[in-house]
């Protein structure tokens, strides 16, 4: 997957005493001897966003160190080979919502960016039919039009209003939201330049906004389609990662936040990264060491180091230290808060907040090592060419609905939501000459089961899927050669993300822009001097976007060029 590198050197005038290995990663596994460690500053986790912020930050001329407690970097964007020959994206699988600026500014081509254009969604039904759209749109209508000449006209309309939705809310994915709690006039501007924003807006489109932002997918699809499998592919996107059903208020938001992604400048485009999300981070950590960036892995942080109300550097689990004026965490608001400080060191509504923000973990995958392409018997003759994208198991909003009830009450969904991804269909070096490898991310999964645990649940959850897929795919079982479970509580074991919640921290409306991770504090600073956060739990959010590191690196040169440093 990468190459080897030798360890970085010590910069002149700095004295290191150090014993240094390298990884295949071309990161090293670093221990200090002495106490001598002294960086401009210090971002915990390897994550992309600690990888996007300790590139920008390094790009800035900043002597950077980024710590990563695992052996690769990725946090969960990561490609690992769990079978022999076979490449899997354990957790993260997709690209959408990386933001154009980052890849230019930190120059991601030249070290091996390649996204790759899914093909087509195909949405097999219960009764043997299926819609199956393409990049054509033509085709797509056509299509749809199988299944609804209403829904085949209204197709163009619909895009149409989410696109301007899209267009309307995007230029705040890439802005610090205003701090609506302060009496700053530099920070009132930034609130009356929001407002004016909207307010040149036409009023149709603000209220489409509105309806997706604190309503129900639902109740705004209802308004466009007829067809069950219509309505059933689109209203996927609303529940990805959240405790929501369709025709819960807030899945809305959550569709709209799936939509506005974009790739090559087409919203709703979604790209797998050669190698998997492994490779585009990977990307990244070459791209930061370009930089000047450091990256040390199997360096797990212990706490931040604080004095006089300052972040003063770093300690490791170990014992070891290093010291920086400026700490940067990439972990999940809980970790930030709670774990690697000590909470009576910030305000007591802060604490409060943060223990009331809520995770509620309700994604797993199943990822499967395949003998060949599952064969859908009224496709059966097109071979990969209905797999080279996303495979969605949701047939209708009713079908999502009963897999929500499930959850509601504490157990896995019988019937679950799939989203399938056969990567191999893509990029053929994921796996050996005629096999495949498939990605099946899975809601409903709380992390919280009635009764039971996920580790005695892991297996048995991997049989429902199994037998789901049974059900479309006849003879599926007898391709798999491999299967890998991972659970919610896989996720934070091996990931570290709070409860398994894959954006580290739901998509409601009250845990969003002004109000992500807390009121008051959605400007990637803390309550301690110096210490930052840049992790998917801050605005804009989670899914590989990379906003919230470069969002936070502005802060944080912006607070240095304050002081004269």
């Amino acid at each position: 997957m990468t190459k080897k590198t030798t360890a970085p050197k010590a910069p002149k005038g700095r004295t290191s005493r150090t014993t240094a290995t390298t990884s295949t990663s071309g990161t090293t596994r670093r221990r200090t001897t002495g106490d001598d460690q002294r960086y401009d500053a210090i971002v915990v986790g390897g994550g992309h966003n600690g990888l996007v912020n300790g590139a920008y930050l390094a790009k800035s001329g900043l002597r950077t160190l980024i710590l990563e407690r695992r052996h690769l970097v990725g946090g969960a964007a990561i490609t690992e080979e769990l079978h022999p020959g076979f490449w899997f994206t354990t957790f993260s699988y997709a690209l959408s919502l990386l933001r154009p600026d980052i890849i230019h500014e930190l120059e991601l081509t030249r070290h091996g960016f390649m996204p790759l254009l899914m093909a087509n969604t195909f949405a097999p039904m219960e009764n043997g039919d299926y819609l199956l759209l393409s990049q054509d749109r033509g085709e797509n209508l056509r299509e749809i039009a199988r299944h609804s000449k209403h829904d085949a006209d209204a197709y163009d309309q619909y895009e149409h209003d989410v696109s301007q939705v899209c267009q309307l809310i995007k230029p705040l994915l890439d802005m610090v939201p205003p701090d609506l709690f302060s009496d700053d006039p530099a920070e009132l501007l930034a609130l009356a330049g929001l407002g004016r924003h909207f307010r040149r807006a036409q009023p149709r489109v603000v209220q489409n906004a509105i309806r997706l932002l604190t309503g129900s997918a639902a109740d705004f699809l209802d308004d466009y389609f007829e067809s069950d499998i219509v309505k059933g592919l689109f209203a996927s996107a609303s529940i990805i990662g959240t405790k929501v059903g369709p025709y819960s208020q807030g899945s809305g938001l959550v569709l709209l936040y799936h939509s506005i992604g974009e790739h090559d400048s087409v919203f709703g485009a979604w790209a797998f990264h050669k190698k998997g999300n492994g490779g585009f981070t990977q990307v990244l950590a070459r791209a930061a060491q370009a930089f000047g960036a450091e990256i040390r892995l199997e360096s797990p942080v212990a706490s931040v180091i604080t004095k006089g109300g300052r972040a003063t550097g770093v300690a490791l689990s170990d014992g070891t230290e290093y010291h920086a004026d400026v700490v940067v965490s990439a972990l999940d608001p809980r970790r930030t808060f709670l774990e690697l400080v000590e909470p009576r060191d910030l305000p007591t509504d802060l604490v409060d907040h943060i223990r009331r923000f809520r995770f509620q973990g309700t994604s797993s995958k199943v990822n499967f090592a395949l003998d060949g392409i599952p064969v859908f018997p009224a496709l059966a003759d097109r071979g990969v060419e209905p797999f080279r994208g996303f495979t969605n198991i949701g047939p209708s909003m009713e079908y999502l609905e009963r897999a929500f009830d499930d959850a509601k009450y504490g157990w896995y969904s019988q019937h679950p939501y799939i989203d399938m991804a056969v990567q191999s269909t893509i990029d053929p070096d994921m796996a050996p000459p005629g096999k495949h490898v498939m990605s099946c991310f899975i809601q409903y999964t709380p992390y919280k089961l009635r009764e039971r645990d996920w580790d005695a649940e892991r297996q048995n959850l991997g049989d429902t899927v199994q037998r789901t897929l049974e059900s479309f795919f006849p003879g599926f079982g007898n391709l798999v050669l491999h299967r890998e479970v991972v659970t919610p509580l896989d996720i934070e074991r091996v990931v570290g993300l709070s409860e398994g919640n894959i954006f580290a921290g739901e998509f409601l409306a009250p845990q969003m822009f002004f109000f992500r991770p807390a009121p008051g504090w959605s400007q990637y600073r803390t309550p301690i001097d110096g210490y930052y956060q840049c992790g998917s739990g801050t605005h804009p959010g989670g899914c590989v976007m990379g906003a919230p590191g470069k969002l936070a690196a502005g802060q944080i040169l912006k607070d240095r060029a304050i002081r004269g440093r």
